[in-house]
């Protein structure tokens, strides 16, 4: 590629913003033109207007320190896609109005994933449902369109089923997760309501993990998506971590399959491997031997963030078989994932 795709960032100083900010640095694919956030933030230096506020590395790559932030207005923006960072109360509408001037919007937020033409996408799961987009801009007379990516939890464990459903299928799931600090956000959740504590609610998480995959592993019929139908039973909790959600799921599947045949259906799975997509993990699921692993500190960063650690895979007395997923939430459940999203559009040619 020759020329870079300009694109922009919606929700810039945040901390789903901030990981688009670093995942985007000399991306051999895009090229960030504009950076979009609030009113109060326009016309200051990205560097001003995140202040001290910068957590997701050592320092704010160069290309975006002086970059001056603007209001999040498709009218003042020069792009082609759109990458979406915005909270959830002010998405929507925003959202809309980039895809109606002609963005791809590849959005982070909650707001259009379960829209019966919008693909909630996991490229190596369900990277047919980007039939839908020209549905989409059909139904809503857009020039552009919108994509989203699940949910960082979902994420983590759907990827890591994907070839289990694919090969034996899937009757049954319950999954407890323990989910990273970095997940709320900044500030997040406070120091004395974390330090020595586990919160065992996290508001609406439980309602999404347990109906976004049910889209994910449906199917889109020419006009809208059908869900599968799978039981699934989530508890979610807030766990005092940096970085990285770790869930257990015990699953049931439709057909039986031995415990090296679980491992290896997992171990092999690559769909994207002939892509060469910038972002794409060269090994999706790492499935790991150890008794003691996939622990957040250790195993997060693996492959750049992006892959699905599984663990402790073993026959359960109750259902079929139970182990342990960890990703990274703010890289392969959030920025990462819209990232890796973006580069299948290009590669599909929608953009």
């Amino acid at each position: 590629m020759t020329k870079k795709i300009p694109v922009c960032v919606l929700g810039a100083t945040g901390m789903v913003g901030q990981r688009f900010i670093q995942l985007l640095d000399n991306h051999p694919w895009f090229e960030v033109t504009a950076l979009g956030a609030s009113e109060r933030s326009a016309e200051k230096t990205y560097e001003e207007a995140v202040g001290g506020r910068w957590i997701v590395s050592d320092s704010i790559p160069d290309y975006a320190r002086e970059m001056k932030i603007v209001e999040c207005n498709a009218e003042n923006i020069d792009g082609k896609i759109a990458f979406g960072a915005l909270d959830s109360g002010v998405a929507e509408p925003i959202e809309k109005e980039f895809a109606k001037a002609g963005f791809a919007v590849v959005s982070n937020s909650k707001n259009h994933r379960m829209e019966k033409d919008v693909p909630l996408l996991i490229p190596e799961v369900n990277a047919q449902h980007l039939d839908s987009v020209k549905v989409q801009k059909k139904n809503r007379d857009w020039e552009g369109f919108i994509v989203t990516n699940p949910n960082c939890t979902t994420i983590q464990f759907v990827l890591a089923l994907a070839p289990l459903h694919q090969e034996f299928g899937i009757n049954k799931i319950f999954l407890t997760s323990m989910q990273a600090l970095s997940g709320a956000g900044y500030p997040g959740v406070a120091s004395l309501n974390i330090i020595d504590n586990v919160v065992p609610f996290i508001g609406g998480e439980e309602g999404k993990v347990e109906e976004e995959p049910l889209k994910l592993f449906g199917e889109w019929n020419g006009q809208e998506f059908k869900d599968t139908e799978i039981a699934i039973s989530a508890q979610c909790n807030r766990v005092n971590v940096k970085d990285g959600h770790l869930e257990t799921l015990n699953i049931e599947l439709d057909k039986k399959g031995s415990l090296e045949d679980v491992k290896n259906a997992m171990k092999k799975f690559n769909p994207l491997k002939e892509l060469n997509l910038p972002s794409s993990p060269s090994q999706p699921i790492i499935v790991m031997d150890e008794d003691d692993r996939p622990q957040p500190r250790m195993d997060r960063d693996l492959e750049r963030g992006m892959g699905s650690v599984v663990g402790r895979v073993r026959e359960c007395p109750v259902l079929d078989y139970k182990f342990i997923v960890l990703g990274h939430n703010t890289v392969r459940g959030a920025a990462g994932a819209a990232v890796l999203n973006a580069e299948l559009l290009k590669a599909k040619g929608l953009i």
